[in-house]
């Protein structure tokens, strides 16, 4: 009872943040104005991203002090969330150039890894790997990537935050699933916190994540899945089929753009949910539609892979052989 008192305070609080960041967007002309590469019609502010990383990291410290969460964990959150939420609400308020954005988003994986512990040993077929120090390199690489595609994703109304609330509440269920229920509270933390602010960007949207907000939740994710592969190994699985719309989306987007000559870190709106959103001629549609696949397509596979029912990168591979198919299919990175 006291544990979901405390999760409906920390959603009230991202609710009333969010309120508050779009009085402050608008009265600072802080706004989201649409050009050629934008899915959005209409000025809209921006920043309300800043309500999930402050709701959830204010909760942590409190949690830990409860001994509901490592310290670890804790502070792998805490330092590596903050920092690239700083990074990224700099760069909504201004521009970082895009080395020294990366540079700094290494950074705060690094950090989360050494409280981490590194990246654990996988399991392949059943056999458990430790890939030692070149494992912990791929990690990094691997926690950054996330932060960026989820970047690049959080491109229409409501589909990150959508993202976030149904991969968080999946997560949490995979700890119940292996005996660890009371590890779910970290997502379940994430969930509410996200799902405060989606209020606020379901299609229409209000106001818009940002940079601050995008960057953190894909970062933390990342750290979450790590995490729940030194509890479990096949769980780590389980997250990246959780997150496979997201993955399968831009990392294609990204090959096809890179394979044509393109420069990556330009703007573009050549994303798949993207195409898709504009044959809809509306963003509600795709956004319901992730939600839909998650529930009803991934999460089953993420839960009979936490089980141990099926072999993990089987898993995945069973996971995103249709999302690679509609990613063909409404031309994920088709030149414009």
């Amino acid at each position: 009872m006291i544990i979901c008192l405390f999760l409906a305070l920390v959603a009230a609080a991202s609710l009333l943040m969010t309120y508050v960041l779009r009085r402050y967007a608008l009265s600072r002309s802080l706004m989201d104005i649409p050009n050629a590469r934008s899915s959005h019609t209409i000025p809209t502010p921006r920043g309300g991203g800043v309500a999930i990383v402050l709701s959830f990291l204010l909760a942590l410290p409190l949690v830990a002090f409860l001994g509901g969460i490592s310290w670890a964990l804790t502070l792998a959150l805490l330092g590596a969330g903050g920092w690239v939420a700083v990074i990224g609400f700099l760069d909504d308020h201004g521009h970082i150039a895009a080395r020294w954005r990366l540079l700094a988003h290494f950074a705060g994986a690094i950090w989360a890894l050494g409280w981490l512990g590194g990246l654990p040993p996988l399991q392949f077929a059943g056999v458990s790997l430790n890939l030692g120090w070149f494992g912990h390199i791929a990690a990094a690489f691997y926690l950054v990537w996330l932060l960026n595609l989820y970047n690049f994703m959080d491109g229409i109304d409501g589909i990150a935050g959508v993202e976030a609330v149904s991969v968080c509440l999946a997560g949490a269920s995979l700890y119940a699933l292996v005996g660890h229920a009371d590890l779910a509270l970290v997502p379940l933390l994430l969930a509410v916190a996200s799902a405060g602010f989606l209020y606020w960007n379901f299609p229409p949207a209000k106001i818009f994540m940002g940079d601050a907000g995008s960057g953190f939740l894909g970062l933390v994710l990342g750290i979450l899945s790590l995490q729940a592969a030194w509890v479990a190994p096949q769980l780590l699985w389980s997250w990246l089929i959780l997150l496979a719309v997201f993955i399968v989306d831009a990392t294609w987007t990204l090959m096809r753009r890179l394979l044509r000559g393109d420069k990556v870190y330009e703007a573009h709106r050549s994303h798949a949910y993207q195409y898709a959103s504009r044959r809809a001629g509306s963003h509600l549609p795709v956004t319901l539609a992730v939600l839909v696949i998650n529930i009803c397509w991934l999460l089953p596979i993420a839960l009979w892979v936490g089980a141990g029912g099926l072999d993990g990168l089987l898993g995945f591979v069973l996971a995103c052989v249709p999302l690679v198919f509609l990613a063909n299919r409404y031309d994920a990175g088709k030149q414009e």
